[in-house]
């Protein structure tokens, strides 16, 4: 891998798959950033592109203010590929035809592909699956334009320029829908492009060992770990890069799943080696805790009590660093491409990244930033932790929110319903693993119904125990979620196990919501 890899640009319309584009492309082993539709053409081409991807969007191109592409990009010799309104955006600009045909599509739809020495469509058949979702079509490709495939309501379902390198398709190539979408996005990158696939996970390890070294030089840096991947893979990337220069901390809130905390301690500094500081503040948390059933007043409170506590142990170490005659000026933080995107483009403000959703650190604890994460996607932040010997166990981690067990618990939290909670969850997360679709579940909530109690028949008695919601879903990114179609008999092993193990649970149920309309968390 280069030491600055030349991006593939995806260029944003407001399209629910923008990121998933940009991982697709990254899949292919090429380096891809995600840009907005307002950016300037003159921008994008000062970053100095491999190739350039328009994304689809929600519009129409007729509608009055609808995004429109700057027709001068397809003249600076940059490979460009249209996708959904991106490839209509194409076609018009550069004098296609684009018109309202009533022959909408959405969903799965037969692809015919017409053209035999078509580069786009190369190694897949003549006819293929493919998921669209639009209104209008393409009736004309603009001139010097091959139309490459159809379908029976796009006359026009893909065009290719080879000669100027230039292509588009109708269709969402980036979802897993489209059987060959994977094959037909790597033809362009490679086969019309150009493009190097020498972007990898490795070559990653190695370009932030050389960017943090750059940046922290001889100086101190302090990283809050949380427990997760995210933190975890960040701290061992600057443990890599500046060895003993970083020290860890870790805020045992109580509020972790069965085995967590031990794993923070344990396993993460053996693989590490890194320098940690434990500050065991379960009963202030719980203190706090105590009597609140308002979800979003618990997640405030724990994100006041993480960050005074984080406060105190920092303050700490720096006047150990100070007393020592030196001082601590930067932060670690995981930060996570989708995170960036999301925000904007990100401030680099020396805030602490919140996954209690709170705000910054105090004035006299101004640090600078390191976010050796910030360019990447969560499969590819699990892949270099792999690399660099984490333990699976951590790399593999589901996500899991910062307010931990304290919202999977609807009611006031206390130590004995965390027994509760903490003991099924174990339960699930034991029974899903030793069934093999640990990695096939995208995360796994298990909620306590704390404040509800259901009438049940166990051994000669009536009870009247809690509720436990099992919430398995799968998704792409967490922006949307579908829930998980588990086999019936790993439901029953997990529900059996949990009513005859954790005394007060007498009933089990299966959450099938979708997000939306639900979230994924219950609070």
């Amino acid at each position: 891998m280069s030491v600055e890899p030349r991006p593939v640009l995806v260029v944003d319309f407001g399209a629910q798959y923008a990121q998933l584009i940009a991982r697709r492309v990254r899949e292919a082993h090429v380096y891809s950033e995600i840009v907005p539709h307002t950016m300037s053409v003159a921008d994008m081409l000062a970053r100095e592109p491999a190739a350039i991807v328009l994304s689809g969007g929600p519009a129409s191109v007729y509608a009055e203010g609808a995004p429109a592409v700057d027709p001068g990009l397809f003249t600076a010799g940059v490979p460009v590929f249209g996708i959904c309104y991106g490839f209509q955006a194409m076609a018009q600009a550069l004098g296609g035809s684009v018109e309202r045909t009533g022959l909408s599509e959405f969903g799965g739809t037969l692809l015919d592909v017409t053209a035999p020495e078509s580069k786009l469509f190369a190694g897949t058949p003549t006819r293929q699956s493919v998921w669209m979702s639009h209104g209008d079509s393409v009736t004309s490709a603009p001139a010097g334009f091959a139309v490459s495939a159809h379908t029976e309501g796009a006359p026009v379902a893909a065009m290719e320029d080879a000669e100027r390198r230039l292509a588009g398709v109708q269709y969402h190539p980036e979802v897993l829908h489209s059987e060959h979408g994977q094959q037909v996005l790597e033809n362009f990158l490679t086969r019309i492009a150009g493009c190097p696939r020498d972007w990898t996970t490795e070559g990653v390890i190695e370009e932030q060992v050389r960017r943090i070294r750059e940046q922290v030089g001889d100086g101190l840096v302090i990283c809050g770990l949380s427990g997760g991947v995210d933190s975890a893979v960040a701290a061992a990337l600057v443990q890599r890069a500046v060895g003993d220069q970083l020290t860890c901390v870790f805020v045992d809130h109580g509020l972790l799943r069965a085995g967590e905390a031990e794993q923070v301690e344990r396993d993460f500094v053996a693989a590490t080696g890194v320098r940690l500081v434990v500050v065991d503040a379960q009963e202030r948390f719980l203190s706090a805790l105590a009597g609140v059933d308002d979800p979003e007043t618990k997640r405030k409170i724990i994100g006041r009590e993480f960050i005074r506590v984080f406060e105190d142990a920092a303050r700490e170490i720096v006047a150990q660093a100070g007393a020592e005659g030196r001082s601590i000026d930067f932060l670690v933080q995981g930060t996570l491409y989708p995170d960036v995107v999301e925000s904007g483009g990100g401030s680099g403000t020396a805030n602490i990244k919140s996954h209690h959703n709170v705000g910054g650190l105090p004035d006299d604890l101004a640090f600078t930033l390191v976010e050796p994460l910030r360019t990447l996607f969560k499969d590819e932040v699990r892949q270099v932790g792999l690399e660099l010997g984490l333990p699976p166990e951590i790399v593999w981690r589901h996500p899991f929110p910062g307010p931990g067990l304290a919202i999977r618990i609807v009611g006031a939290v206390d130590e004995d319903r965390l027994r509760i909670l903490r003991a099924a969850d174990a339960i699930a997360r034991e029974e899903l693993t030793s069934s093999g679709l640990d990695r096939e579940v995208w995360q796994f909530p298990v909620v306590l119904l704390a404040d509800v109690r259901s009438v049940g028949v166990q051994g000669d008695g009536r009870t009247y125990g809690h509720p436990i919601v099992l919430r398995p879903v799968s998704s792409e990114d967490a922006m949307t979620a579908d829930w998980s179609r588990l086999p019936y008999d790993v439901i029953a092993r997990i529900s059996t196990r949990i009513t005859n193990e954790v005394r007060d649970v007498n009933r089990v149920v299966l959450d099938v919501t979708s997000k939306p309309p639900g979230t994924i968390e219950w609070e």
